[in-house]
């Protein structure tokens, strides 16, 4: 029984936050390697846009749970999502359109649209700030677990429990239908063969008849609907601070570049790479190693590697080395 109650313990508190975490991480680094491909910027605004996404969502929540509409047991977030992608669509739409239309105009260089970018991501900061403060917002409403740890003790009889929260498998299953429909319509649709082609070869694919502003348009409405997805489910899952959503940046960045820039299974194998990696050095392995040491020889230490505190720090470290000695990341993509 102690192999299964450690085995219990380390997916309670490591694993399944790790998925649903990875999951979060992944819907942003499509967005982002994406924009990489199409745009062939880095889109520095990035995490700050999720941020005005989800504050839409969370008004549309606020909206519909004063009229009593819900969707009960699940979040009513959920009926809002469709409100903060149009809000996020319009936005990125009227920011192309008066900053970074002009830059791809005069075939501007690489740094001069992350430049741009950087502005937009303080405009947007401001923005968000001025409607929802800087404080946390809890938005969650619905049931909040599937199962908790004192009914899973019942069902398993095991000392150990876990519990599986709402918001957790809301983002899992969310996350893995989304990547399907992403990669079913990046290769089966005209539209989705035409990103590629222009990703591919910019100027084979204008020869071709492709309109590259089409091509930019429906790539910022698929990243406002990455963005948003991402955003509430990360909302959702701990709550809602703009400059958390700042601070995911650096992991989302470094989960498309780990992967490899321009390849979208190398930005989801990148970003569960990423949430394992901060979850595992920074989790306390001292109650699954006391399950498994002989009696007698239980860990007296916490055996954590970092502390929480120093999760990004992990995530840097990967940065650092992929850039350092594999730069086109695990899938051969592009170099930033």
């Amino acid at each position: 029984m102690e192999p299964l109650n450690a085995l219990v313990s380390v997916s309670n508190f490591m694993l399944i936050p790790a998925f649903a975490y990875g999951s979060q991480l992944a819907l942003g680094a499509l967005g982002i390697t994406l924009i990489f491909s199409i745009l062939r910027f880095a889109h520095f605004a990035h995490g700050d846009t999720m941020a005005l996404g989800t504050a839409a969502v969370i008004g549309g929540t606020w909206f519909l749970q004063a009229r009593g509409i819900g969707i009960d047991p699940l979040p009513t977030a959920l009926l809002a999502v469709p409100f903060g992608i149009l809000v996020l669509t319009g936005y990125l739409l009227v920011a192309d359109r008066f900053v970074y239309r002009y830059y791809r105009k005069v075939k501007a260089k690489p740094m001069i649209f992350v430049m741009a970018s950087l502005g937009v991501m303080f405009i947007t900061n401001g923005i968000t700030r001025l409607f929802m403060g800087v404080g946390e917002t809890r938005f969650e409403d619905g049931e909040r677990f599937l199962f908790t740890v004192r009914q899973f003790r019942d069902w398993s009889g095991l000392d150990e429990g876990m519990a599986l929260r709402s918001a957790q498998a809301i983002t899992i299953i969310t996350a893995l239908v989304v990547m399907v429909a992403l990669f079913w319509f990046l290769n089966r649709t005209r539209a989705g063969k035409s990103m590629r082609a222009y990703s591919d070869n910019e100027d084979l694919a204008l020869l071709s008849g492709i309109n590259p502003e089409r091509v930019v348009v429906i790539t910022w409405v698929i990243t406002a609907i990455l963005l948003v997805l991402a955003g509430t489910l990360y909302g959702l899952d701990k709550g809602f601070r703009p400059f958390n959503y700042f601070q995911l940046l650096l992991p989302m960045f470094a989960a498309a570049i780990l992967g490899g820039l321009g390849s979208p299974i190398g930005a989801i194998v990148g970003a569960y790479v990423v949430a394992f990696a901060e979850m595992g050095i920074t989790f306390a392995w001292r109650r699954v190693v006391t399950y498994l040491a002989p009696e007698g020889m239980e860990p007296s230490s916490m055996m954590q590697l970092l502390p929480v505190d120093y999760k990004f720090a992990v995530t840097f470290a990967i940065l650092v080395i992929v850039l350092l000695f594999r730069p086109t990341g695990i899938f051969k993509g592009k170099v930033l």
